[in-house]
């Protein structure tokens, strides 16, 4: 097989089995009326401070209009509180609910456990190679 088709399999194969691993792991009973995008959402939101709504569609490179849909829903359901700026009306703050955090935390916790399977499987020089093979895939994603 060449390199070429073995890289196109594995991409396409890991992008997938990440996903669904993921939907099976964080939406759990408790968790089951979000989505695993939702999730992200959350997670962009994080629990550090308020975040406008510019920022968090950014960080997740996606339009405001459609973060606005999500976060929408994600109020709604109870883990996100909106909250205007006092010095200007016209901004609106997302933070996250304490249902928010709880989900937050739980996605996180997932996140951990895969990146410690993975990395008790690499030597250190696996280790260091796959994070710049990773950081380089990233980063021409992140430029398409």
């Amino acid at each position: 097989m060449d390199t070429y088709k073995t890289l196109n399999e594995v991409l396409v194969s890991l992008f997938r089995d990440v996903n669904d691993i993921e939907q099976k792991a964080i939406i759990t009973s408790e968790f089951s009326d979000i989505t695993n995008n939702d999730m992200h959402v959350i997670d962009a939101i994080g629990i550090d401070r308020p975040k406008n709504m510019s920022s968090i569609a950014r960080e997740l490179s996606v339009t405001v209009g459609t973060l606005t849909i999500s976060v929408n829903s994600l109020v709604k359901k109870g883990y996100v509180d909106r909250q205007r700026s006092s010095e200007d009306r016209r901004v609106v703050y997302i933070s996250l609910s304490e249902k928010g955090v709880k989900a937050y935390y739980h996605h996180k916790k997932f996140h951990e456990q895969m990146i410690d399977s993975v990395v008790k499987e690499l030597t250190e020089e696996e280790l260091e190679a796959l994070v710049k093979a990773l950081t380089k895939l990233n980063t021409w994603f992140r430029s398409f």
